[in-house]
C-alpha cells in the first residue's frame, strides 16, 4: 500500500513536471518560419483559461520565459508568440528598434502576427473565448493593438508599452478590457501620448485602467534591465511585484478558472 502511495506520487509529480516546461512550437506566417513557446497549465480546469505572451523588443528572452513559468503555476496556459521570425531576430537593440518600429508603423503586419500566435494558443487547448493577451514593451504596444484590432481576447494588459498611435487612425470600439501598467517615470511616453491615448480608450467606449508605479521607469518588470533609472530603463522590484499582482486581479476578474 505504501509503495501505491509512493508510485501515485512519483507520477503526479513528473506529470506537473512535464506540463510545467516550456515547449517550442514552429509555425509560420506564409513562408515565414515562427517559434513560439508554449506551457501547459499545472492545473486542470474545465474553463482552460489561457494567456498570449508577447515579449520586449529583442524577441523572447529570460524574462518573459519565467513570466510564462508562473503564469502556468497559477492555472493558466500560456504561449510566448514569436513576432519578428527566423532569420529575422535581432542581435542589438539597435536592430531590435528598426525591426520593431516596423511593426509599430505596419501595425497591420503586427496584428497578423499576434493572430496566428493567438491560434497556436487555441490549437494547444486554450478556449478560445477564455484569452488574455499581455505584453511587455514593444509587446505591450502590441496587446494594445490587438484589442484595437478586434482579436477575440477578454482582455490586454500592457507592461510600460508604448502607448503612441498614429492620429489619422480612426477610433473603433474596444471590447477587450484593457489595463496599462506604467512606470511614472517613463521617459519614453511623453504626456502628449498619455493624453492622447487615454483619450482614444474614452472615445473607444472602452473598460479601461492605467495604473502608475512611483520611481519606475521603462522595463521595469525585467531584473536584466539593471537598476540605473537615469538611463530611462531600470529593473524596479516593487513596481514589478505590484504589478503582478494587479495582474493576477484583473485575470481573476476577466478570465473563468
Amino acid at each position: 500500500m505504501k509503495n501505491s502511495a509512493l508510485l501515485l506520487f512519483a507520477t503526479i509529480l513528473f506529470s506537473n513536471t512535464i506540463n510545467a516546461q516550456l515547449k517550442p512550437v514552429k509555425y509560420a506566417d506564409g513562408n515565414q518560419v515562427l517559434n513560439g513557446l508554449l506551457i501547459k497549465s499545472t492545473k486542470k480546469s474545465s474553463n482552460n483559461p489561457g494567456i498570449l505572451l508577447i515579449p520586449a523588443w529583442l524577441g523572447i528572452d529570460k524574462a518573459s520565459k519565467d513570466i510564462a513559468e508562473n503564469l502556468s503555476k497559477l492555472g493558466y496556459t500560456v504561449f510566448i508568440a514569436d513576432i519578428y521570425g527566423e532569420g529575422n531576430y535581432p542581435k542589438n537593440t539597435t536592430e531590435a528598434g528598426k525591426i520593431a518600429g516596423h511593426y509599430k508603423t505596419n501595425y497591420a503586419e503586427y496584428q497578423k502576427r499576434i493572430n496566428l500566435a493567438l491560434q497556436e494558443l487555441i490549437k494547444s487547448g486554450a478556449n478560445a473565448d477564455n484569452i488574455v493577451a499581455i505584453g511587455y514593451c514593444f509587446g505591450g504596444a502590441g496587446v494594445l493593438e490587438a484589442a484595437r484590432g478586434h482579436l477575440n481576447l477578454k482582455g490586454v494588459v500592457s507592461f510600460h508599452g508604448s502607448l503612441a498611435r498614429d492620429a489619422s487612425r480612426s477610433v473603433e470600439p474596444i471590447t477587450a478590457k484593457v489595463l496599462v501598467c506604467h512606470g511614472a517615470d517613463d521617459p519614453y511616453e511623453s504626456k502628449e501620448e498619455i493624453t492622447a491615448f487615454q483619450q482614444e480608450m474614452r472615445d473607444a467606449k472602452a473598460d479601461w485602467q492605467m495604473i502608475y508605479y512611483a520611481n519606475a521607469v521603462h522595463s521595469f518588470t525585467n531584473p536584466e534591465a539593471g537598476n540605473d533609472n537615469s538611463k530611462g530603463a531600470a529593473y524596479n522590484a516593487v513596481a514589478a511585484k505590484r504589478s503582478f499582482e494587479h495582474l493576477q486581479l484583473f485575470l481573476n476578474e476577466v478570465l473563468k478558472k
